[in-house]
């Protein structure tokens, strides 16, 4: 297979030195950075591509010549990136993680035979799939709850945070509405809403909020109770508030000495340099999956735990190979015919079939991403 990753960030330099290690296929990454294509110099099985991939004309031309393509482009324009791999009649997995619906593209992908997997990395992605899977396995599921967060292992003052993406698609979380689902009805609620303080072994105390994680969940599972939240080290959501309430996070222009900005674009410019990952620094990745339901007249809830760490050995940053290799696995799944729905898929499709979940279950735990399952009987 020739296979193309579009965006050279921090995910996708993981995602493609883990598809060269197969041998058999052809990597590429493109981007438009030059310091980012950089990272593949020295490694001779990846071929970089510099181009300006927020065109999609250029998208659209530069995916032709190869067999399979992974989106790893920054949200605001993965949708319209997505859409021009689709119009080039190419297989993608997608973890551009972008905010418009990607059942839009559905008609799109059936009519040039598409398989297209979207969402498809840690969460959203992984949670899908194994809250998908559990709805399957169940005879009715009443509830899912989803928690996560990337956060670095050392807490540095004033963020205690650091941004494993776009640092604009991160604000997403603070300033999108979250939905939920609650008894069967939609409910909308701020961003950074409904606080709590939850416990995790190895970590400690974590502040946990609402967040528009469900994201294709809501459409596609008929659970009547059904929630994402974020995890943040304590105090986080405050100054996030904070800034969020005073105009920081504004996409409406203002005037400054004359020049028209808006004030997200220049609060991302003074974020990213206290939000950024440098190379080596140690991060952790916390997610907790939560189904319960009925099967053969019993009450049953199903947990799946991550707790995931940079690999110093390969010096990879555990976002980067919980995302990455998560759309790893799953391309590796379309490409040897074991998953063949056509149109666009949200993870939760490949959780209805057993083994595909098995598949990307096993190819994590072979990259030393491991999920824990605990089955309990409730009274």
């Amino acid at each position: 297979m020739n296979i193309i990753v579009l965006g050279a960030g921090l995910v996708g330099k993981p995602m493609a030195v883990d598809l060269a290690k197969d041998n058999e296929h052809k990597i590429s990454v493109a981007d438009i950075s030059e310091v980012s294509l950089s990272k593949f110099k020295e490694n001779k099985s990846i071929t970089p591509i510099q181009m300006d991939l927020s065109k999609p004309e250029n998208v659209k031309s530069l995916v032709r010549d190869y067999d399979f393509v992974i989106n790893a482009m920054p949200g605001f324009i993965g949708f319209q990136t997505l859409e021009a791999i689709i119009g080039a009649k190419k297989n993608v997995v997608d973890i551009a993680f972008f905010p418009e619906d990607p059942f839009l593209l559905d008609e799109l992908a059936r009519e040039q035979g598409v398989i297209a997997i979207v969402d498809c990395g840690v969460a959203p992605g992984m949670n899908n799939i194994l809250t998908g899977h559990v709805n399957h396995l169940l005879d009715e599921a009443d509830m899912a709850l989803t928690l996560v967060g990337g956060l670095p292992e050392i807490r540095e003052w004033p963020y205690e945070y650091k941004a494993v993406f776009s640092p604009i698609d991160v604000i997403e979380e603070y300033t999108r509405p979250a939905r939920y689902v609650e008894n069967g009805k939609l409910v909308v609620r701020p961003a950074l809403s409904d606080s709590e303080y939850i416990n995790f072994e190895g970590v400690g105390t974590l502040e946990a909020f609402n967040s528009d994680g469900l994201r294709t969940l809501i459409k596609t599972v008929d659970i009547p109770n059904m929630k994402e939240k974020t995890l943040r080290y304590p105090g986080h959501i405050e100054k996030m508030a904070m800034l969020r309430e005073t105009g920081f996070f504004s996409q409406q222009e203002i005037e400054i000495n004359g020049a028209m900005i808006r004030p997200l674009d220049f609060t991302a410019k003074v974020l990213f340099p206290k939000w950024k990952l440098e190379e080596g620094e140690v991060d952790i990745t916390i997610l907790r999956v939560i189904v319960e339901g009925k099967k053969a007249g019993k009450k049953l809830r199903y947990t799946y735990e991550l707790f995931d760490r940079y690999d110093e050995a390969t010096r990879t940053h555990s976002m980067a190979r919980t995302t990455g290799y998560t759309a790893t696995v799953a391309a590796r799944m379309v490409m040897e015919g074991m998953y063949d729905r056509v149109g666009i898929s949200a993870p939760e499709f490949i959780g209805e079939q057993p083994e595909c979940v098995e598949f990307m279950l096993n190819g994590l735990n072979e990259r030393g991403v491991v999920y824990k399952e605990t089955v309990e009987e409730m009274a």
